[in-house]
């Protein structure tokens, strides 16, 4: 593959979905891609970490002024296609082939097949996410359950299907230009794009997609300018390929205009990607020691500075004509029937926030909760599509101060506790090839686990104390670290315990959390383990 690409294919054996995935017009394509866009790519990366240091050294994130003229312009972005008009629920999950067929046939409105926080990267997944997604668009995918013969298929008039690509820092080590693996974000959008535009355009849709981890109006112009290359040469009018760009990182909250700006001809969004961004918020303000958060249960999107978040998103989106998706549900529905009463109606409350507040539509992460959340978004929206409509014209501004607002809330033994177990159990799932993973009850993900193994290292980092008392130190973090494997153990059991990789999930926890220098992605590391 090398040859007239530039590109090299680390793996030595070619397996016939690679062969189908990885053609020679679309590695010509990618190769085309990782040239021109790669260069750019590692100097925004370069300026994230320039940014940080000026946050570590007691600097505040704040609004430019230099963009002040986006900010207070009118302008709107060029518009919306009409199969995404009605956003008001949406489903998450992995490019998993059961998981694609039963997704889109839930009642949502959309899906959103993940190449990120709920897929680990494996090679294998990430050629069969390419497959199973051109299937998917062919409506020609099925898929039969080896243990029980059970048949799936679509359904008539599936869901519209987004595809969400890695973020920018994630590479993709098994493909290298020049010696060193290419963003994992460009490989996703080169293939996903190639394979399956024609046949979305043919049927009345697009190829749409989502964008993570943005942190600034920057790396945002830099997906616009990839956008209007692939439909220059594809032939494909401007505006084609459509983007909704998930706020889930604290420098991006005060950059809303500028991305909705840079991104106008491609844009038709932003989402509340709320369980990155209280990653982000604890990331980013690690030195801040006024700034540290309590139990990750007590971090609720009625803290101050998530409403403020939230209610910024949808005053912004709504000006500009852009939609403003709310965030995440995580629970799974329960077979105890009593647990089930109090997680729908946890959701329910929820989604009730998210709609009285002008969200266009929100996301769940199980079928089975479509049915409570979508009667929440009918009520409130009635004969509309969308809130478009809700501009939020009378808030008070809402200030820097109002989205850096510390957060109130106990630090407790218990909630260090679920923190380890959860961060345990997601990293073995993780380095064992699944990054989308049902643990007490919620679906998590790569972002809750952020939460979990951030929030204890900045405990130990201002030496924080938790309700009983008991000082959060590297030792107590190692000796709760011991205990609550143990408890996982039992849990779980021997023989699931000693057949998965908790011991190196366990060294790689205590690693991360210990260390003087905060790591950025956990998903960084764990690739290092990963196939």
């Amino acid at each position: 593959m090398s040859h007239d690409t530039g590109l090299i294919l680390a793996a030595s054996t070619r397996s016939e979905a690679e062969k189908e995935i990885l053609t020679k017009d679309a590695l010509a394509f990618l190769s085309e891609l990782v040239q021109r866009f790669t260069p750019e790519r590692d100097t925004l990366l370069a300026e994230r970490r320039v940014w940080q240091a000026k946050i570590d050294a007691g600097a505040l994130p704040d609004f430019l002024p230099d963009t002040a003229s986006i900010r207070n312009g009118d302008w709107k972005i060029r518009g919306v296609p009409a199969d995404l008009m009605d956003r008001r629920v949406e489903i998450t999950g992995p490019v998993d082939r059961k998981m694609i067929i039963n997704a889109l046939n839930a009642n949502v409105k959309v899906f959103m097949a993940d190449f990120e926080d709920s897929l680990a990267p494996a090679w294998d997944k990430v050629i069969d996410g390419q497959v199973n997604l051109r299937d998917a668009v062919n409506g020609t995918i099925t898929y039969t359950d080896p243990q029980s013969g059970k048949f799936y298929a679509l359904k008539e008039n599936p869901a519209v299907l987004i595809c969400r690509v890695r973020g920018l820092h994630l590479p993709e080590k098994h493909v290298l230009w020049q010696g060193v693996p290419i963003p994992g974000g460009l490989f996703d959008f080169a293939l996903y794009f190639h394979h399956n535009h024609r046949q979305l355009l043919d049927k009345g849709s697009g190829p749409y997609f989502y964008l993570p981890k943005t942190q600034s109006f920057k790396e945002a112009a830099w997906w616009s300018s990839i956008f209007s290359f692939a439909e220059d040469r594809y032939g494909l009018p401007r505006g084609t390929i459509k983007a909704t760009v998930l706020i889930e990182t604290l420098p991006a909250v005060f950059q809303m205009d500028e991305i909705l700006y840079h991104l106008r001809d491609h844009i038709v969004g932003l989402n509340c990607g709320r369980w990155d961004y209280i990653f982000s918020y604890i990331k980013t303000l690690k030195n801040h020691a006024d700034r540290v958060l309590p139990d990750r249960q007590a971090v609720t999107m009625e803290k101050p500075f998530l409403n403020a978040y939230s209610r910024l998103l949808i005053k912004t989106c709504h000006r500009r004509g852009a939609f403003a998706m709310g965030g995440m549900a995580a629970f799974i529905p329960s077979k105890d029937a009593e647990r089930n009463v109090w997680v729908l109606d946890k959701v329910r409350a929820d989604k009730e926030l998210e709609a009285s507040n002008g969200h266009d539509g929100t996301w769940i992460a199980h079928p089975g909760l479509a049915d409570t959340v979508t009667p929440v978004f009918d009520r409130i929206l009635g004969a509309r599509s969308n809130q478009l409509n809700v501009l939020r014209e009378n808030d008070p501004p809402i200030t820097a101060a109002d989205l850096l607002a510390p957060c109130s809330g106990e630090r407790t033994d218990a909630g260090m506790r679920a923190n380890i177990r959860v961060a345990l159990q997601y990293i073995e799932a993780w380095i064992s090839g699944n990054g989308c993973v049902p643990i007490y009850g919620l679906m998590e993900d790569a972002a809750t686990a952020e939460i979990s193994r951030t929030s204890i290292w900045q405990w130990i980092r201002h030496n924080k104390s938790l309700d009983n008392g008991e000082r959060v130190t590297p030792a107590l973090f190692e000796k709760m670290l011991e205990e609550e494997t143990a408890v996982v153990r039992r849990e779980l059991g021997d023989a699931r315990f000693c057949e998965g990789r908790f011991n190196e999930a366990a060294a790689l926890l205590y690693r991360i959390t210990t260390q003087d220098e905060l790591i950025d992605f956990l998903t960084l590391p764990g690739y290092e383990l990963l196939a």
